[in-house]
């Protein structure tokens, strides 16, 4: 296998991970705020904070390869943002 194939295997397998990960967040995120007993919160909790770390994991590793890249904001923009958001509230 060439390395460009063997690089794009990798960067779609990435992708898919990213993607599975993000969605089983959401699907745990909605059971840890629908449990009906302190066990079962728990449970869907950590569940959730071990696919967070996957996720946040994959994504640093995408990008690093530059196959996810991120974009800067000013802090001017930030500051907007923020203070857009504390006069709606």
């Amino acid at each position: 296998m060439n390395t460009q194939k063997a690089q794009n295997n990798d960067k779609n397998t990435m992708n898919e991970i990213l993607a599975m990960s993000k969605a089983g967040a959401d699907l745990y995120l909605h059971g840890t705020i629908e449990a009906g007993t302190a066990n079962v919160h728990e449970a869907f909790k950590q569940a959730l904070n071990e696919t967070l770390a996957i996720e946040n994991e994959t994504y640093k590793a995408m990008e690093q390869k530059g196959w996810y890249p991120s974009e800067n904001v000013p802090p001017q923009k930030i500051e907007q943002t923020k203070q857009k958001l504390s006069t709606n509230q």
